[in-house]
């Protein structure tokens, strides 16, 4: 789960962006031993060659390793598994700053033109790990196969990349010239669209069987077809992970060691990397926990675990850590954290259309309580779709006053009873006058239908277990009543299809509230693939022509008054229910140095920065 991709990641992630650093400090207040995230490696020292690093990821696992991963796939701990072995075009985050990192990044130089409707991209002179340079041929192969297959790529955002690019130039092995249809706001389109492309090995994968020649099948619409169909199925055999020869063919710093059933997997150095910070450890090991019950237990035996998320229910374990040997840094995410309602479920659809019923569920949910009794003051508050703490240069005066609807349940009531219902504190509150005037519950609402709904969310983590008992309690203020439901990460993903007013078959769209932990935001964090229509984030089908044009806004224009207007007009208008998103309490050997400051976006993952002191 990577920060700049639009998938979902699960609360308790203890990789890549759940330990992701954000432009500003922690959060709660009375842990001595627990450190801001930017400072705590202010001081270098030199490290020595080798060693092994294991990480604790709670709740989840990677189930595929093509980079360009189905739509129906949502598994963002898959971008974990591929980043190492692929890094991206354009590499987010440098140290604990929201910038495009020059060094990590593939492109020497990226220059817009023609009234920015043309970029001119320099690529750097790397080499794969077998030896044979990566070049702009590697590019059109990526473009050829999504321009073939977008509609099956899980990062796809529909309208942009590969459909915005009107031709495609390699005058020669390190150029790429791409002609856009329309001209966009370059940090839009660097931070959030070629951030999403990897280059791929077109020497090694350009075939349609495992015994078939490598050609170019990719310059065909057929042949993109073919190749993107047998990679895609290779690349959901997890048994083959390490011997497939595909995917030893890598241009990152890491190539893959081992992978389980259970989800263990590890890293070793590709020794061909051509990136300027070479590997200095020997091995990194990923190691499972179905929760952070056993996480936090290993962490007190003073096992083999060098990095781990500090449960924040037991946030009194910090400085007993701190002695035994750790360090502990609060980070701040940048995402936003939220429940999805599913618009168009043939149950309770008609009931969450209205935005009144979204809005007086909004008012219900304690959002300060929470941050403070469930996550101990280490949360961002979740006042709408921009977080303020990790991106709070993004974040507007409304976000920053505490959002559109803070906990009111007397607003809650009153509107309901203002439309219809029949509120019944700690009972079960029903539509008394069904149809669509202004006093009515609305379309499709049928008299004495009532306000229940069933959230099912990801299991793993206490603190996800309590915020949802207490949104199910404080919901019930008016009636509203929450059937709560835990499953594993990958079992929920799997279950929850994408549902439209067009389409929603039983079979994927069953769901009624879903919290998948939280969604990660790209380096610009407006709400394209969240609350677009058709975006490849938008499970539960909401579509709004005035968002639609507020963030194709945001796309095409610097404006931060623009930006304002969008990120307002989506807190108000509740696409979501908006949460807290809690941080991350990361714990580390104090003698590991480089893992701190951690990058917003990359989160943990690159290792090569990483090395023993001692």
């Amino acid at each position: 789960m990577r920060a700049i991709q639009r998938l979902r990641l699960a609360a308790g992630a203890t990789a890549l962006a759940i330990l992701a650093v954000g432009c500003s400090g922690g959060g709660g207040s009375g842990h001595g031993a627990i450190s801001n995230g930017e400072s705590a490696s202010a001081t270098k020292l030199p490290v020595k060659k080798g060693g092994t690093v294991t990480i604790a990821e709670v709740g989840a696992q990677p189930d595929f390793i093509f980079p360009l991963a189905p739509a129906t796939n949502q598994n963002g701990y898959n971008v974990n598994l591929t980043q190492p072995l692929w890094p991206y075009l354009v590499y987010a985050g440098d140290g604990a700053n929201s910038v495009v990192n020059k060094d990590k990044s593939l492109f020497s130089s990226l220059d817009y033109s023609n009234g920015d409707k043309r970029i001119t991209i320099t690529l750097k002179s790397w080499n794969w790990s077998d030896g044979q340079p990566v070049t702009s041929r590697d590019f059109s192969f990526v473009y050829n196969l999504l321009k073939a297959n977008a509609s099956n790529w899980n990062a796809h955002l529909v309208g942009l990349f590969p459909e915005d690019v009107s031709k495609v130039s390699t005058p020669d092995a390190h150029t790429v010239v791409l002609d856009l249809t329309q001209a966009y706001n370059p940090d839009f389109y660097t931070d959030d669209v070629l951030s999403t492309i990897p280059l791929l090995p077109q020497h090694a994968w350009d075939k349609t069987s495992a015994t078939g020649a490598v050609g170019d099948d990719d310059t065909t619409t057929a042949g993109a077809k073919a190749v993107y169909a047998y990679l895609q199925k290779e690349g959901a055999k997890t048994t083959a992970f390490t011997t497939n020869p595909l995917w030893q063919v890598v241009d990152g710093p890491w190539k893959l060691s081992e992978f389980r059933s259970n989800g263990y997997y590890s890293y070793v150095p590709n020794t061909q990397y051509s990136g300027s910070t070479k590997p200095t450890l020997d091995k990194v090991v990923f190691s499972p926990f179905t929760s952070d019950t056993p996480e936090i237990n290993a962490l007190r035996s003073g096992s083999a675990l060098d990095i781990a998320s500090l449960p924040l229910t037991d946030v009194k374990q910090a400085q007993a850590l701190e002695s035994s040997g750790y360090s502990i840094a609060s980070v701040p995410i940048p995402g936003v954290a939220e429940i999805e309602p599913n618009l168009y479920n043939s149950a309770v659809g008609a009931l969450l259309r209205p935005l009144y019923v979204r809005q007086a569920m909004e008012y219900l949910i304690d959002r300060n309580q929470i941050v403070s009794k469930v996550y101990n003051g280490y949360a961002d508050p979740g006042n709408g779709p921009v977080p303020v703490k990790a991106t709070g240069a993004w974040a507007s005066p409304l976000e920053k006053a505490g959002g559109p609807y803070p906990y009111d349940p007397a607003k809650a009531k009153a509107l309901l009873q203002a439309h219809g219902w029949t509120v019944v504190p700690g009972g079960t509150t029903t539509c008394a006058s069904p149809g669509t005037g202004a006093t009515q519950c609305g379309a499709g609402i049928t008299a004495g239908q009532a306000l229940t709904f069933n959230l099912v969310y990801s299991s793993g983590r206490a603190t996800t277990d309590e915020q949802n008992a207490a949104i199910k309690s404080s919901e019930a203020q008016a009636g509203i009543t929450v059937n709560l439901k835990s499953e594993p990460f990958n079992t929920l993903i799997s279950t929850i299809g994408t549902c439209t007013a067009a389409s929603h078959p039983a079979s994927g769209c069953g769901w009624q509230l879903a919290e998948f932990g939280y969604n990660p935001y790209p380096l610009y964090p407006n709400g394209t693939g969240f609350f677009d229509t058709g975006g490849s984030a938008n499970s539960g089908g909401y579509s709004d022509p005035t968002m639609d044009q507020l963030i194709k806004a945001t796309e095409y224009g610097s404006s931060a008054q623009t930006f304002t207007q969008y990120e307002d007009y989506a807190a108000q208008q509740l696409p979501w229910l908006w949460l807290p998103l809690r941080e991350s309490l990361l714990v580390y050997r104090k003698n590991l140095q480089g893992v701190v400051p951690l990058n917003p976006f990359s989160g943990e993952q690159n290792f090569e920065d990483w090395g023993y002191t001692s």
